[in-house]
């Protein structure tokens, strides 16, 4: 009885599920500064536009779509540096990047938020603002810069309450572990950055 239930669980919930372990192993790979983060991600969007799409969290979906072209950017911006330098190199922000980044991010939340509204879709300034910033940190990230981490522990610890409210357990879980990775991740970009200045 019991294997039945699990057996209908994942059969219902397996992209959800696929999603979820490709993205933890995704983010995991790039606290690693390991190009095979990209490839890996990129599997993981490709679920989760489905998955949220189909829960009406249109600015999740829309997000994921964004998130494959940067997924696409940064592996080649990765492999690039790799090339040229040997090895991923932590890239500090300017303080004016950081301020036009975070400016990027709120004004993306207006606007998507009003759009959101008017799609119809559920929790639509919240989704709208957490993609927002999502989009910020990615770049963040795509750019190597160690402060994409700040960005994402907080937009990871919201996530996980959006996602419990929308009944998507698995990947309120997988937040939780995002957030836990994204401090990882900033403690091992912030050493790397500093063996790199040391150098």
């Amino acid at each position: 009885m019991h294997w039945t239930i699990i057996v209908n669980y994942l059969a219902a919930n397996w992209m959800e599920d696929v999603g979820a372990v490709t993205s933890l192993v995704g983010i995991w790979l790039i606290t690693r500064r390991n190009i095979l983060c990209w490839p890996t991600v990129l599997i993981a969007e490709v679920l989760y536009m489905i998955v949220f799409y189909r829960v009406r969290l249109y600015s999740g979906a829309l997000l994921q779509i964004v998130f494959i072209g940067v997924t696409l950017y940064g592996w080649w911006y990765w492999w690039r540096g790799m090339r040229d330098e040997g090895e991923v190199r932590i890239v500090r922000l300017p303080m004016s990047s950081l301020l036009a980044g975070l400016a990027v991010g709120t004004a993306g939340s207006v606007l998507m938020g009003l759009l959101m509204e008017r799609m119809g879709a559920s929790l639509p300034r919240l989704d709208a603002t957490l993609m927002s910033y999502s989009l910020v940190a990615t770049w963040w990230q795509a750019r190597k810069h160690a402060a994409n981490w700040w960005l994402w522990i907080a937009v990871d610890l919201i996530y996980i309450g959006e996602y419990f409210y929308k009944g998507l357990r698995p990947t309120a879980v997988l937040y939780a572990l995002l957030a836990c990775l994204a401090v990882l991740g900033l403690r091992d970009w912030r050493r790397a950055a500093a063996t790199q200045t040391a150098a």
